[in-house]
């Protein structure tokens, strides 16, 4: 591994980088071209000791997952991640699947114009990539598993404790929802072995799946009416919208209540005790986008 080679390709990428693509503001102190150090570090959600002793190069040995949101954080498309990757000596993640899947860049800057808002970036089997903090104070932290238990398709149909989310009465809807949306993706794949894997899997675990999947409903979920059941505020009536990659293999989720109802005014109460520890559930650093105000002035 080339330690100083990596740290000066940080360097050289974070300089290129404005807080405003970030969602950061730029603060009046602001002495460099582009990010801070400290800045880079948050949105990756590393210390901002391990992330200098990167830039560096004294010898530290990021992980992929480290590697993963360093390309987030830095904004990377594919040519720079795998560049990032190569450096350090790791192999290449997944483009655009799984839960370690490097997120498209372009889903990433619409994420951070949306910080008044709850938004998320997810793949098309319902693996959390990236959060901001009001979409983790509204819907949790994703789990912290690599393998099928990322997926929610999956943990809907094996772990009860997944759709503690929503009312049971609403169960079977999602249930329809979830299922149609997988005949979707899975015939988009073809003849993907993780798909197809899941699939049968679920359909040994779980009767409610293979019911459901022996009707062929196809239907991409775009939009949807949601009942979210929040530990504070209790039930959360919210419009769900969903914007798709050019791809289809990544989705930016985002939650909106029509003005003047009372699910609008739960929202702007989401926005003062979000931050605020009202939850066992508590966002993993690593995949939440930081507040824009959140480094103003340092």
């Amino acid at each position: 591994m080339n330690h100083k080679e990596l740290g000066a390709f940080l360097k050289s990428r974070r300089d290129r980088i404005r807080p405003a693509d970030v969602g950061l503001s730029a603060g009046p102190r602001r002495r460099v071209p582009g990010l801070r150090r400290e800045e880079v570090a948050q949105l990756a959600g590393l210390s901002a000791d391990y992330y200098t002793e990167l830039e560096r190069g004294r010898g530290a040995q990021p992980s992929a997952q480290v590697l993963a949101a360093l390309a987030r954080a830095l904004r990377l498309n594919g040519d720079t991640r795998d560049h990032l990757f190569h450096l350090a000596r790791r192999p290449l993640p997944p483009a655009a699947h799984g839960p370690d899947a490097h997120v498209q860049p372009a889903l990433l800057g619409l994420l951070d114009r949306l910080g008044g808002t709850p938004a998320q970036i997810i793949t098309d089997l319902h693996e959390t990539l990236v959060q901001n903090p009001l979409a983790a104070a509204l819907v949790g932290r994703p789990p912290a598993g690599r393998g099928p238990e990322a997926s929610l398709v999956h943990r809907w149909f094996t772990d009860p404790a997944a759709r503690a989310l929503y009312p049971a009465e609403d169960h079977p809807h999602h249930s329809r929802v979830l299922v149609a949306d997988l005949r979707a993706v899975a015939a988009r794949r073809g003849a993907d072995v993780r798909v197809r894997r899941m699939v049968a899997g679920l359909r040994r675990r779980s009767p409610e799946f293979s019911a459901l999947w022996d009707t062929h409903d196809v239907a991409l979920r775009r939009t949807d009416h949601k009942r979210i059941v929040h530990p504070v505020l209790g039930v959360v009536e919210l419009d769900c919208h969903s914007l798709f990659s050019e791809d289809g293999c990544q989705r930016l989720l985002w939650f909106t209540a029509p003005p003047g109802t009372e699910g609008a005014g739960q929202l702007e109460l989401l926005g003062v005790i979000g931050a605020q520890d009202m939850a066992a559930d508590r966002p993993d650093p690593a995949l939440v986008r930081p507040p824009a105000d959140r480094t103003a002035g340092r």
